[in-house]
């Protein structure tokens, strides 16, 4: 018992400290799985940011190329011809005819407004001109709501400028370049020159193809056409051609003002988002940009990172607020909130979690495994301890029985002839209780052994019951007990297929069983009942004895079950039998139970199959 105590010691302390590494192991492996995940849906959740922020970056890159690449003059609007040239073609001064500026008539739901801050801190709109230029804006380029309506932006956006603020946001343009001194052809002087600005304007509808190419390099060509344009223009008005002619000629070049365009660079002033920039247009310096329309451009740029972020928000990010770990947008000062990104990636369990599972059920399976063969080991060799006492105890007390009758009987201390066949058959009684013990020992050894095919042939069932019937009876009749046999009689001639020497020998020890354990009950029968139940014959073994316990029922049928401890208490025998029994009956393809109790007494039945079953 000691023994067995340390061994299960021994296991339970070696399965703990497995256990112990295991679990360590799958926490850390655990863990390392969890922030794995967590990093790859960071991961994942950054290049969705990442994406959205290139996408609406991508989005504004055009206005803010558009509006960058505006030369300074278009912010008038209407501005002299030479503007036109003076950055590209410094040859080109007429001072003729003015050009409506192109953002006079533009449209565009991005833009509410265009603005320009003079050096007299005057703000100022192309899109709402004045004096006699309202009445010619009106007349052909652009209609008088419109124009309201951007008188009405250009007031909002007078109450909340404060041009201070936007210098100070805004770097200092370039230095200009150098200017340089060539001939150049213009228009000399002429009494009727200053023409009255109606009739300039009306006329600016043959000078559009200026305004709209005002941004963009042009060819020879077109400077020559354009200038032809030009003349017939000053023709028409001076209705002297002629004398133009005669005045036109070439003087000493002129050098235009030094012009020099800062970057444009988009701000927040009191809540409206603006894209302005420094111009200095030689020792004054004029503000120019425009005011954009920020919800507008938040729905729009929201809208196309939808299926990115759903959940998505924009929200105004002022310099003096900017915080460094928000996501900005490049073009725009504009911080994204990205709200709750959608996961792709499964949560199904990783293969780290499978491998886990698989050898946490690997490591109790092997642990289940070592408990039960050590379970059986134990189990087996305690039952084996107790079968060698329990055969110790069932050899002694024969072999006792033998050497003091045969020494009574050898030295004549017997004179009584009846005692000494007393004497005799008890030695026959005890040698054929030897004889059993050991034919089951072998028989169950045999058994125990590599299982070879039982040799099964088909026996009637009557000579089954005959062949042991003979055996049966001295077997109870030597117990001072009756034996019975209730057959069917339409049973007996049905085939049985089976081994009779085995039936006999698990007949003889379910007798033998029922003689020891109701031998001192009042109803000393036992019973041999015979019958057919569907394909199997069944032989049932009754007796009138105290019964069976519950717990004694669930070893029933376990070899090497009974100590001699046990053995001395109870009925004599090693707990072999049924064990035996059981053995030889499954061999042949059958069964051996003990049937559920009754009142009294203990029932076993053996069930065979029938031949050709």
């Amino acid at each position: 018992m000691r023994r067995t105590r340390t061994l299960w010691l021994a296991f339970a302390s070696c399965l703990a400290l497995v256990l112990a590494a295991m679990a360590w192991i799958s926490v850390t492996a655990v863990r390392s799985d969890r922030a794995e995940r967590q990093a790859n849906r960071q991961a994942a959740a950054e290049e969705k940011i990442r994406l959205a922020l290139v996408e609406m970056d991508s989005a504004l890159l055009p206005l803010i190329v558009q509006e960058s690449a505006r030369p300074y003059f278009v912010y008038e609007s209407f501005h002299p011809l030479d503007n036109v040239y003076t950055r590209i073609f410094r040859q080109l001064r007429t001072r003729d005819v003015l050009v409506a500026s192109p953002l006079l008539d533009f449209q565009s739901p991005d833009i509410l407004l265009h603005f320009q801050i003079g050096p007299d801190e005057a703000l100022r709109s192309p899109q709402v001109p004045k004096g006699n230029f309202l009445d010619v804006a009106t007349d052909g380029y652009v209609t008088g709501e419109r124009v309201d309506v951007f008188r009405e932006r250009l007031a909002r956006l007078g109450k909340i400028m404060d041009r201070p603020r936007l210098l100070a946001m805004l770097p200092a343009p370039p230095p200009p370049p150098a200017s340089t001194s060539r001939p150049v052809a213009r228009a000399a002087p002429r009494p009727d020159q200053n023409v009255p600005v109606q009739q300039q304007a009306t006329l600016a509808d043959l000078n559009k193809l200026a305004a709209t190419r005002a941004r963009r390099q042009f060819s020879r060509t077109e400077a020559t056409q354009y200038l032809n344009t030009a003349n017939a223009v000053a023709r028409y008005l001076a209705n002297d051609q002629a004398q133009l002619v005669g005045n036109l000629a070439f003087h000493p070049a002129v050098a235009p003002a030094a012009v020099a365009e800062g970057p444009l660079r988009p701000c927040w002033i009191g809540g409206a988002l603006l894209l302005a920039r420094r111009v200095s247009i030689g020792d004054k310096q004029t503000l120019q940009g425009c005011w954009l329309h920020w919800e507008h451009i938040r729905a729009q740029l929201l809208a196309a990172t939808r299926d990115l972020l759903p959940a998505a928000d924009l929200l105004p990010a002022p310099a003096d607020e900017a915080d460094p770990h928000a996501y900005a947008l490049a073009a725009l000062p504009l911080r994204l909130v990205p709200g709750p990104v959608r996961q792709d990636l499964s949560d199904e369990p990783s293969a780290a979690q499978w491998s886990l599972l698989i050898a946490w059920f690997c490591v109790l399976l092997g642990a289940a495994a070592v408990a039960v063969l050590l379970g059986k080991a134990v189990s087996l060799s305690e039952r084996r301890g107790a079968f060698v006492s329990a055969v110790t105890h069932e050899l002694r007390t024969p072999l006792t029985t033998f050497r003091l009758y045969t020494e009574m009987l050898a030295g004549g201390m017997i004179g009584d002839e009846d005692k000494r066949r007393g004497y005799l058959r008890r030695l026959r009684d005890e040698a054929d209780r030897l004889s059993h013990l050991v034919e089951n020992v072998l028989a169950y050894a045999r058994l125990a052994g590599p299982r070879s095919a039982a040799h099964l042939e088909s026996v009637p069932l009557g000579d089954i019951v005959d062949r042991s019937r003979e055996r049966l009876e001295a077997l109870c009749e030597r117990s001072d007990m009756q034996f019975l046999v209730e057959t069917d009689p339409d049973a007996l001639g049905t085939a049985v297929r089976c081994n009779a020497s085995a039936v006999e020998q698990i007949l003889l020890n379910l007798v033998d069983n029922a003689c020891k354990y109701a031998g001192r009950c009042e109803d000393r029968r036992i019973y041999l009942r015979t019958e057919t139940r569907d394909a199997l014959a069944a032989f049932s073994v009754c007796d009138h004895g105290p019964g069976i316990s519950r717990a004694d029922r669930k070893r029933l049928f376990r070899p090497f079950r009974k100590s001699a401890h046990k053995a001395a208490q109870s009925a004599p025998g090693i707990g072999l039998g049924l064990a035996l029994s059981r053995r030889l009956a499954r061999n042949m393809g059958g069964d051996l139970r003990c049937e559920p109790p009754s009142d009294v007494g203990t029932s076993f039945l053996l069930t065979l199959p029938l031949a050709g079953d």
